[in-house]
């Protein structure tokens, strides 16, 4: 019944995003010429989406999540079922980011934030929580009578339908005996707290049990960058040092996620003897290894999935392209099987389940399309349609993406996302290398907003998941240090050749598109290699590394924070764009959000104001209300109006220090 009702559902709104390889009318005998069309308005990319984040409440009536309401971001809890005039909406407190949203019970969200505050003569990370109820709307602040620089470190939630949770909070910003994080049980519904456990010297962080009972801490010193586990069998007692481990030498502690009942086992994400991590069952009072619970072949687990009371392991997320997710559970294993049948050309995420794991909310998808959201309840068979992930865009097919590898110039393997513009030719093309953010990051082959745009206006776009990169092994991953502003960044330009060799990039007009770690990536391109490309646009990037590095927010991991950087690059003067901008002979767009507490708008301001100082062509767009994510459609708008404008003008120009490029000078070493 599952199939049968999906398919008719999709096939009502797209046929073209059920159809696979294969599949559909037969194919001409001729190809016929590439058919004209009329581009999407840069509207329907800014678009925001119908909602992030999105959870279903523990019986699986609401849903929570950050819902793009008219053009702007907000909180809402909304029926899956029925009524939908009986939601709640709540606006995201100004000059705040949203760090995650979780149902405490039926009735009740909690809401993570952090900003960046003026601290004294510093900026630092605040972070903070609300509760939020569904019933009567109400906003009730927690923890927000500390004084301390962290409140808002959720610990455990309870499985009862009770409205009490537990959460580590500092109350002051001075070392001594508040400075350290306390345990609070606190009612959501009112605010009120009680003290649990006290602060502890040098104790940053706490883990409870799926009974609520604080299990463990982690110690660690700055000056020595060791950390230290301290547990206990039960919620009462002493604590007793277990294990120490340098995070200088990268060394881990054994946290578990989860406690087996009854003992003291519990289950852990841990590195196996080949390498690869694998979730295993541990001893903690030992710190032996009982046995391998799960190991995804040729891949890694990177994080676990357990159910609402926290008893159980229900799956786990890897590396593995083809299977993500890997359910353990049978029940929810069989929800996924189902699924998949339905739609074998999509991507099908259950993106969240109730209690009973009785409901679920799926999101299909293709690298084409960013998607359906459905509400599934297994026990009817129903299968209902909440919305299409952009109204704007809808089921409309847009531009092919697909996996490329390349080889960089030292013969390491390199992997990226190729998306290639529809209803255009496949050759000479102009060019957009687009790097990601982290730089611990990787981009996915799913549906991006930013590339998809690109695309529609004709453009090729490159996404290269250069050395350094999460989602390819601890190797892979540890290949990039040393090496950011120089292997990693030729990983980068090595990408452009290799387009360039393969016919479908036209050197003449290429130019570098990045933010945040990708906004550096875009400027130091530029610096780096000043004959590759046409133009640079740097969203939201970060110019002075020594300056941004070195500003941890006033966090306590000051030190190891700065070692781990200082891994990446033995100079970051050497590396960083604003020293380099002598060499830089492309126009540089700058684009940032006044209100981004990530990178701070400093970064472009100084940047911009250096260039124009040196005679260079740039231009710089600052965004009054945008955050480090755009969060609002305005801002959205205004960040793809900025680069098609700059891109359009600049990539089409003919210039002489690139009109006499040779395709052969861009095939890869």
């Amino acid at each position: 019944m599952v199939r049968s009702l999906l398919v008719a559902v999709l096939l009502a709104v797209s046929p073209s995003v059920l159809a696979g390889p294969g599949e559909g009318a037969a194919a001409p005998a001729t190809a016929p010429a590439t058919p004209a069309f009329t581009p999407l308005p840069t509207e329907a990319f800014a678009r925001l989406p119908f909602v992030e984040n999105a959870s279903l409440s523990p019986d699986g009536a609401y849903m929570a999540g950050l819902f793009g309401l008219k053009g702007e971001q907000h909180i809402v809890m909304v029926p899956t079922i029925g009524d939908r005039n009986k939601s709640v909406v709540i606006g995201v407190p100004d000059k705040t980011e949203i760090a995650w949203i979780r149902w405490v019970n039926d009735d009740n969200i909690i809401v993570g934030l952090y900003a960046l505050q003026p601290v004294e003569t510093d900026n630092w990370y605040v972070s903070r929580m609300i509760g939020i109820n569904r019933t009567t709307g109400k906003i009730t602040k927690l923890l927000w009578d500390l004084n301390g620089q962290n409140g808002a470190d959720l610990l455990w939630t309870p499985s009862d339908a009770s409205n009490e949770i537990l959460v580590a909070a500092q109350n002051s910003i001075y070392t001594g005996a508040e400075f350290w994080p306390a345990v609070y049980r606190v009612d959501v519904t009112t605010g009120r707290k009680r003290k649990l456990i006290a602060g502890r010297t040098d104790v940053m962080d706490w883990g409870a049990d799926h009974l609520g009972r604080v299990r463990y801490g982690i110690g660690y010193r700055d000056s020595t960058t060791q950390a230290t586990m301290l547990y206990r069998s039960t919620g009462e007692g002493a604590f007793r040092s277990i294990e120490r481990v340098s995070l200088r030498k990268e060394q881990e502690l054994t946290i578990p996620f989860l406690f087996i009942p009854g003992n003291d086992n519990g289950y852990v994400i841990k590195a196996a003897p080949d390498g690869r991590s694998v979730v295993a069952e541990v001893d903690l009072s030992t710190g032996k290894d009982v046995r391998t619970i799960h190991a995804a072949d040729g891949a890694e687990v990177e994080r676990a999935i357990v159910s609402f009371d926290g008893t159980k392991l229900l799956g786990v997320k890897t590396t593995d392209r083809a299977r993500p997710i890997h359910w353990i559970d049978p029940v929810m294993a069989a929800h996924q099987a189902k699924l998949n049948a339905a739609s074998p050309a999509s991507k099908v995420r259950i993106e969240s389940f109730s209690r009973d794991l009785g409901k679920l909310l799926v999101r299909f998808s293709t690298p084409e399309n960013p998607g359906l959201l459905f509400f599934f309840d297994a026990a009817s068979g129903d299968l209902s349609q909440l919305a299409a992930a952009n109204e704007a865009i809808g089921s409309k097919r847009l531009s092919r993406s697909k996996f490329i590898q390349y080889q960089a110039r030292d013969g390491l393997e390199i992997e990226g996302v190729l998306t290639m513009p529809r209803g255009r030719a496949t050759k000479n093309l102009p060019f957009i290398v687009m790097p990601h953010g982290g730089p611990w990051g990787h981009d996915e082959l799913t549906y991006d907003y930013w590339a998809q745009f690109l695309a529609e206006r004709g453009y090729a776009v490159l996404q290269p998941n250069f050395r350094g990169s999460t989602g390819y092994g601890d190797k892979f991953l540890k290949a990039g240090q040393g090496q950011l502003g120089f292997a990693m960044q030729d990983d980068v330009s090595d990408g452009v050749r290799w387009a360039v060799a393969e016919g479908i990039a036209d050197p003449k007009r290429v130019c570098i598109v990045g933010a945040s770690y990708g906004g550096y990536a875009a400027m130091w391109g530029i610096a780096k290699d000043p004959d590759q490309y046409r133009c640079a646009v740097s969203i939201n990037g970060v110019s002075n590394l020594r300056r941004e590095v070195n500003d941890f927010g006033g966090n306590l991991r000051e030190r190891l924070y700065r070692d781990q950087w200082q891994k990446m690059t033995p100079d970051f003067a050497a590396v960083s764009p604003i020293n380099a901008i002598v060499r830089i002979k492309t126009p540089l767009l700058l684009i940032h959000g006044k209100k981004d507490v990530t990178v701070d708008h400093g970064q472009s301001s100084r940047m911009y104001s250096a260039m124009k100082e040196a005679g260079k062509a740039v231009e710089f767009v600052s965004i009054p209300l945008a955050d480090h994510y755009f969060t609002r459609e305005a801002d959205r708008l205004m960040l793809l109006t900025s680069i098609e404008t700059f891109c359009g003008v600049t990539i089409h120009r003919t210039d002489q220090h690139l009109s006499s490029v040779r395709k052969s000078d861009y095939r890869a070493a």
